[in-house]
């Protein structure tokens, strides 16, 4: 066939005219493989599908977990209001004993433990505490110092609010010796007598007073005067930042035209001192200043530490 040629010619020509008539009809994607779908109307594509050449996430940083809180303290009990409370005056009594054991005390008078007061310290050891009550002066508190001096012996020291503005220069000989200089009230009343504005009264001028005269701060602790008090009083000394302090050894020793002598005194101690002692003196006793040397000696010798409160 010597037309073949032409003839293929022809249909190929035809075939051509054949696609671009179709490619106009339907669009370009038929004769493209590598164009994606068309979207559906009303569709997000998306970004998932295969194919599809996303940028990498970013890295997202985790959540910071939430730090333990911090264990809560229990909450204190809110401290009662003293008005609330016994105002029952008792006066502080103890039973002696001849065995160095400690005294046993009515059970009434346990309440001031339940307020942060004291008779004795630290009871499983050989230590003692040595306080004095300044009411006044009577020319013995020096000579009382020069023994405590000596012997190398701290001691606590109640004063009123009088002692320290009539002897200065004594309460300052305290502190710079290292004893601790305690509140005995400006006045000396009876506390269980008096309302707790005069108490509170009673203790700041005192304090007061003696910040002005030593530039520092008054050890917490509070000799009631007379030993006298109630739950009312031992409760608002507490919450006036105060320790209420009795003591486990004493004698009639205030009355300075009854003086027993220094044998006394010194006996009186030797005998009644045991673990945890707090001993209680007055300042204005020419018996006590007679005895002290010896007392602190003898008491070192068999074995005790002095201390200061606890």
């Amino acid at each position: 066939m010597r037309n073949r040629p032409g003839f293929l010619i022809a249909l190929g020509i035809i075939i051509v005219i054949g696609l671009i008539f179709l490619g106009a009809k339907y669009g370009p994607g038929i004769l493209d493989n590598n164009q994606p779908s068309p979207p559906v109307a009303g569709v997000d594509p998306s970004p998932t599908d295969p194919g599809d050449k996303l940028p990498p996430a970013s890295p997202v940083d985790p959540e910071p977990e939430e730090p333990n809180p911090p264990a809560q303290e229990p909450e204190k009990p809110e401290a009662p209001d003293p008005g609330s409370l016994s105002n029952k005056k008792m006066g502080w009594s103890f039973t002696r004993n001849s065995e160095h054991q400690v005294p046993g005390i009515p059970a009434a008078a346990r309440v001031i433990t339940n307020y942060g007061g004291m008779y004795v310290g630290d009871t499983s050891r050989k230590v003692v505490y040595l306080t004095f009550d300044n009411g006044y002066e009577n020319g013995y508190t020096a000579p009382i110092l020069d023994a405590l001096a000596s012997n190398q012996v701290v001691a606590s020291f109640f004063v009123t609010e009088s002692y320290i503005n009539k002897n200065p220069e004594l309460v300052k000989r305290m502190v710079a010796e290292g004893h601790a200089v305690c509140n005995h009230t400006s006045t000396h009343p009876s506390l269980p007598d008096v309302s707790d504005a005069r108490i509170e009264s009673e203790i700041r001028k005192t304090e007061e007073a003696f910040r002005k005269v030593t530039g520092t701060q008054m050890a917490p602790y509070l000799r009631p005067p007379a030993g006298e008090f109630s739950e009312r009083t031992v409760a608002l000394t507490q919450q006036l930042g105060y320790s209420s302090v009795f003591w486990s050894i004493a004698f009639k020793d205030w009355d300075v035209n009854d003086q027993p002598g220094a044998d006394y005194s010194y006996n009186h101690v030797m005998t009644n001192v045991h673990p945890g002692a707090i001993i209680l003196l007055h300042a204005v006793s020419s018996s006590n200043a007679g005895a002290l040397d010896r007392i602190l000696k003898d008491l070192k010798a068999e074995g005790y530490e002095f201390s200061p409160l606890p």
